[in-house]
């Protein structure tokens, strides 16, 4: 994967933190961070589909285990 430099501020004390507990897990900060914001990413991803699944309509239990049984699933 081709790699390109990110450079941003943070607060000095979330970098310190950040500093601290890659140390203690021996983990690489570019690696943490890479991590961090595909979590985040993820998360955000998610979220949207959570909205677009509420609209959708729903059928009851008993209906969806009714069905299941008639072809055989349960």
């Amino acid at each position: 994967m081709e790699q390109v430099q990110l450079a941003t501020r943070i607060n000095r004390r979330i970098k310190t933190a950040i500093e601290k507990v890659c140390k203690a897990r021996g983990l690489k900060i570019k690696h943490f961070i890479e991590e961090a914001l595909l979590d985040k990413l993820e998360e955000l991803e998610d979220i949207e589909d959570i909205k677009k699944i509420k609209s959708e309509p729903t059928r009851p239990l008993k209906d969806v285990i009714k069905d299941l049984k008639l072809d055989g699933l349960l």
